[in-house]
């Protein structure tokens, strides 16, 4: 099976993100499924380490560092940034900023995780999965993870120029 790292993250999302499940599953298990569903143990690792940093950039980030950030800030993206994120997902970014689905520490966090992907071919569809696995981790269970997902999986910006 040729499923890759963004591929086991999604999986995640749809079968646990949202459940309201009173008992989690532990790592071993979340594995041990995942590995019965076909995907290979190398993507399995690497989607659990990319779950985890992104676990600690939110408990980092709650220091308030963008507290207070200007709304109408432009964000420069540096040359690494600009050969993985292409300008119309740039665009969609700054369309899903200006409109107040993310702010700039939900921005950044975006954009730190497509950096971790290996993925080189990033489609909007993939962008939107990874805001929305951002902004759950960010939300708190119930109406505004579903907020969330409608936000993010159906939000078509009217123009982005």
């Amino acid at each position: 099976m040729k499923e890759n790292m963004l591929d086991v993250l999604i999986y995640l999302f749809e079968n646990y993100m949202f459940e309201e499940q009173v008992i989690q599953p532990d790592q071993e298990a979340i594995v041990a499924e995942l590995s019965q569903a076909g995907f290979e143990t190398g993507e399995i690792d690497k989607a659990i380490d990319w779950l985890a940093e992104l676990s600690e950039m939110r408990e980092q980030l709650t220091d308030d560092r963008f507290a207070g950030g200007r709304s109408d800030s432009v964000r420069h993206y540096s040359p690494l940034e600009q050969a993985r994120i292409g300008g119309t997902i740039q665009r969609l970014l700054l369309s899903l900023e200006q409109s107040g689905v993310i702010d700039p520490e939900a921005r950044e966090m975006v954009i730190d995780r497509i950096m971790a992907l290996e993925e080189v071919d990033l489609d909007l569809d993939h962008v939107k999965w990874i805001v929305m696995l951002v902004l759950s981790s960010r939300a708190d269970q119930g109406e505004d993870t579903l907020l969330v997902e409608e936000l993010t999986v159906d939000y078509l910006p009217g123009s982005l120029h």
